[in-house]
């Protein structure tokens, strides 16, 4: 797993216990593949020694033969299959210990839908990425019906998305392209299975994209069946808290003494690898703009392994679509341009960070970036987009039990009407009924050991009618009555009955 999909997973869950800890747990299902880096490794270790409310439950790791597979995408596939049955028997085993209120999944672990389904879990989809990236995924099922092509095939053919800059089928992600490529055909069943969620939590907020979210909400991206519902809760980042014990980079340090808004940073994820060349030419284009700058840099692929490096190695993205949404729409970036070989030149590294850095246009847009961060950190206040899709999503989680509560509260009131008489529960369902969304499971035992022991001074068994009483009859109403009587009297002499009920 990336970092970029572990960390805002681990923030939500954070999330839930800061606001809801007396309500929910959460423990957060860790696949170990031959995909993840040292990071992921030190990171999980930090929360588990820094987050004690945070439970880990690790599936059994695997080794997978590289050869087998002709991408990336499709490694994330055969992944996900070789993890099912681990999965089910790790949501088999937590269900045992607690009532599973909601499964909320990855956006690459989607066949983990159709396991939870299967145990009767509620499944919600997790994006790390923004309303673009749902928006397109919402909408493959429409594309793909469209054309009985690869769009590989018909690369110069438009593609319309509402409320987006139509691109050329030749921009979508690599693993779309190809029809025949099985990673293809699961990225199509992602975009359906999105739909059978119920519900998507997206990492951005409203004001950051709001006229795409509304058309999202609006259901155009899904003009054939409901659209789920969407909850905007971003930006979900990595928290300041728990900051002993770790020492200040030397980075940091010196980031420290230069002056404010001077320096160029440079970040491309943790599975952000770029080829040898490419890694030339930022470079280059950095030494020549003349700005400071920090770059976070991997090694490139053909010097750490025996492989070469291609496009196809690359984590699928969006990165065209999110290109024109970013320029177009929103006015919040510059693209750079590549050459014909797939470069980006030094030349246009060095060109855009000047205009970034030195021209009215770049300090226009370096201003707006501002103040979208302001409107970012006010999207968590107490009356935040944010916070109020936030609260509106885990009082459904709150609500949904309450209703699964009611559900078998009936199923025991109807089972003690069976043998006290109709009507026979009502004087205790009221109170029960106040404290069912936290203590049912206590009431529900505590009723059905109580009827257990009614059934048995009525000499019943397994709630049958004693002889001679008819169906609609309640004399029996009057032993109740004095049973609850007798152990008051033993209650006032100290001699409580054990098994006396208290609702």
């Amino acid at each position: 797993m990336a970092m970029g999909h572990l960390v805002p997973m681990v923030e939500l869950g954070k999330l839930i216990l800061r606001h809801y800890h007396h309500r929910f747990s959460v423990t957060i299902l860790i696949a170990e593949g031959p995909l993840d880096t040292p990071d992921v490794t030190t990171f999980l270790r930090h929360i588990s020694e820094s987050t004690h409310s945070i439970y880990f439950h690790y599936l059994p790791s695997f080794s997978m033969n590289p050869s087998l597979h002709g991408n990336r995408a499709s490694s994330f596939v055969d992944l996900i299959n070789l993890n099912n049955p681990n999965l089910r028997q790790a949501l088999q085993t937590i269900s045992k210990t607690y009532s599973v209120r909601a499964f909320v999944i990855d956006f690459f672990g989607n066949l983990a839908l159709n396991v939870a389904s299967d145990l009767g879990i509620p499944t919600y989809y997790f994006l790390t990425g923004g309303a673009v990236t749902l928006s397109f995924f919402l909408h493959l099922p429409t594309i793909h019906n469209q054309t009985t092509k690869s769009f590989k095939d018909i690369p110069t053919t438009h593609l319309h998305f509402p409320g987006l800059p139509s691109i050329p089928a030749s921009n979508l992600p690599e693993p779309v392209l190809d029809r025949e490529d099985p990673a293809y055909n699961y990225f199509v069943e992602i975009s359906l299975n999105l739909r059978r969620s119920k519900g998507i939590m997206v990492n951005t907020f409203e004001c950051l994209e709001s006229p795409l979210i509304k058309i999202i909400t609006d259901g155009l991206y899904v003009p054939d069946a409901p659209t789920p519902p969407v909850y905007c809760i971003g930006p979900l980042i990595a928290s300041p808290e728990n900051k002993e014990g770790i020492t200040v980079n030397q980075c940091i340090s010196w980031l420290d003494s230069q002056p404010s808004q001077s320096v160029v940073f440079l970040c491309f994820g943790s599975r952000g690898v770029f080829s040898t060349a490419q890694v030339r030419e930022i470079a280059i284009g950095l030494e020549k703009s003349g700005q400071r700058f920090l770059w976070v840099v991997r090694n490139p692929v053909s010097e750490n392994n025996n492989i070469n490096y291609s496009e196809e190695n690359k984590e699928p993205d969006l990165e065209h679509m999110n290109k024109a949404f970013l320029v177009e729409e929103m006015k919040l970036a510059m693209s750079m341009e590549k050459l014909e070989d797939g470069l980006v030149s030094a030349a246009e590294v060095e060109n855009k960070i000047r205009a970034l850095m030195e021209w009215e246009e770049g300090r226009l847009l370096r201003e707006k970036s501002r103040k979208m961060k302001e409107e970012a950190m006010d999207v968590w206040s107490d009356c935040g987009s944010s916070m109020i899709a936030f609260a509106r999503l885990a009082e459904s989680w709150v609500d949904r039990r309450y209703n699964h509560y009611c559900e078998q509260m009936q199923m025991v009131v109807n089972s003690f009407d069976s043998v006290m008489g109709f009507g026979a529960a009502t004087p205790y369902t009221s109170l029960a009924q106040k404290a069912m969304s936290r203590h049912f499971r206590c009431l529900k035992d505590s009723i059905a050991a109580q009827l257990k022991h009614t059934c048995e001074l009525l000499g019943e068994k397994d709630g049958t009618r004693a002889s001679g009483v008819t169906k609609g009859e309640t004399p029996r109403l009057k032993l109740l009555e004095q049973s609850l009587k007798q152990q008051q009297a033993f209650h006032q002499m100290g001699m409580t009955d054990q098994e006396a009920w208290r609702p």
